[in-house]
């Protein structure tokens, strides 16, 4: 379903790419060490980042990165659920911009573009996830 929503969404820029939500499922596959819904949210982020030009496996690495080093300290510094999420938002969207600008710079690729739409896609995944 989520192939399916990926190339909707590439056609429709008004259905979020649903990448915070793929955070949240990475995450939790990463907790629970459930490796059939990691190999899904692995293969859902490989055609996020096909649809989008990203490099391969850039999503994935990034997303355990943040999960094992910056969520943490998130959580332990704020106690409000809505705060972790909207830091959570806010890192998975524009920290991973900021990733791919700096593995652009270091293997002397092409600037990823970054689009007023993002804010757009931030609000509405964070509304999502506050409702979740």
């Amino acid at each position: 379903m989520f192939v399916i929503y990926t190339a909707i969404s590439g056609i429709y820029l008004l259905l979020p790419p649903l990448f915070a939500i793929l955070y949240l499922l990475f995450s939790k596959a990463l907790k629970q060490e459930d490796v059939v819904l990691l190999s899904l949210v692995a293969v859902c982020l490989l055609f996020f980042e096909a649809q989008n030009s990203y490099m391969l496996f850039s999503a994935i690495i990034y997303f355990a990165l943040i999960h094992r080093y910056v969520i943490p300290k998130i959580k332990q510094n704020f106690n409000c659920n809505l705060c972790v999420n909207l830091s959570i938002v806010i890192l998975v969207y524009i920290g991973f911009f900021l990733f791919c600008s700096l593995l652009s710079n270091i293997f002397l690729l092409p600037m990823p573009s970054i689009n007023y739409y993002v804010l757009y896609y931030m609000a509405i995944e964070f509304i999502i996830l506050s409702l979740i």
